[in-house]
């Protein structure tokens, strides 16, 4: 008998993320559009069961009425799909700003932290989300700055990262910050090790794991210091060092992004450059889905995760646009629950 948890969710931003009308930019994909294309997939009657939403404009004004946020959920229910985790709009651009400057910055970023709190009750209210996080980073785009004082901005970064996972607390939220090599004090698996413990609230605040993002991690992209494989490691190393990180990180994981990435770094409009994300079959992946995915989702249940997620951020939009995109993809999360998840 095959599982029917985690549920089963695709990400709306891969429409907006990078998405723009700057040079060599492409333009964003509408919230209809993500959800009827998410919609559409079927795998032997299997659909995708719910999404997860970054919470900014085109697809949401962070600034919306609670009306127009239940329009919102009206239009999300009639596809048959709940909400799960929601991205707050901590990025200096959104809302919010860098949760390692002064005390300006770190108030907007805290602004934006109770925006997706207030949303996240509204969308609650209506029975739609039952489950799920907010997600943030440190919304500190790249490393240069934060090597200028490791210690003393790692240090601003919990700061504000226990602000805000206080505000969470308050909202019966909890959030997850997604480790990503292009987000400074989270660019490395030790680094971002530091900023949990530092933290140290696993209730209020935990980790988002993305399968292409961790895999950076293993190799040190942005952190030589902390690389876990050389070049032209074995199969056997690769392991070895994936349950290593996977060890140290999923106690701390609450949420989950299921991906696949070559080895390569992508970046698109505003957003510097972090872990590409692949379709589920390019044929230059260097993760084999199903069996990293074991090592996060072990446990999962105790850590209070109900929802897996595809992120495919900054896809092109011709693959967006492409019904077999999201087959796939979906195929390959039915593989994963059903190898990892239970019932």
């Amino acid at each position: 008998m095959s599982n029917t948890l985690p549920k089963l969710h695709n990400a709306m931003w891969p429409g907006l993320v990078g998405k723009g009308d700057g040079e060599g930019q492409e333009p964003p994909i509408s919230l209809e559009r993500m959800l009827d294309l998410t919609a559409a997939a079927n795998v032997n009657g299997q659909k995708f069961e719910g999404i997860d939403y970054f919470l900014f404009l085109p697809h949401t004004d962070p600034n919306a009425s609670d009306d127009e946020i239940k329009k919102i959920a009206d239009q999300i229910a009639s596809r048959g799909f709940s909400v799960g985790s929601l991205v707050a709009p901590v990025w200096p651009g959104t809302v919010g700003d860098s949760a390692m400057g002064d005390d300006a910055q770190q108030a907007k970023f805290l602004d934006a932290v109770k925006m997706a709190c207030r949303i996240a009750k509204v969308f609650n209210s209506t029975g739609i989300r039952k489950y799920g996080v907010i997600r943030i980073d440190s919304a500190e785009f790249g490393i240069a700055k934060w090597r200028e004082n490791p210690k003393a901005n790692t240090a601003r970064i919990i700061d504000t990262f226990k602000k805000a996972a206080a505000i969470a607390k308050d909202n019966g939220e909890r959030l997850a910050a997604e480790g990503e090599i292009c987000w400074a004090g989270m660019h490395s698996w030790k680094d971002m090790l530091d900023v949990l413990e530092g933290v140290g609230d696993k209730n209020a605040l935990g980790f988002q794991a993305d399968l292409a993002h961790t895999y950076l991690y293993t190799l040190g992209y942005n952190a030589p210091e902390h690389a876990l494989l050389k070049e032209g490691y074995s199969e056997a190393e690769f392991y070895a060092a994936y349950e290593k990180m996977t060890d140290a990180l999923r106690p701390w994981t609450i949420d989950f992004h299921v991906a696949q990435n070559d080895g390569t770094v992508h970046g698109a409009g505003s957003h510097d450059k972090t872990g590409k994300h692949c379709r589920a079959d390019d044929p230059n992946g260097k993760l084999d889905i199903v069996k990293c995915a074991g090592y996060w989702l072990k446990d999962a249940q105790a850590r209070g995760i109900q929802h897996i997620c595809w992120d495919g951020c900054m896809f092109p939009n011709a693959v967006l646009e492409t019904p077999g995109t999201w087959n796939t993809i979906l195929d390959t999360m039915i593989k994963v629950r059903d190898a990892h998840g239970w019932s």
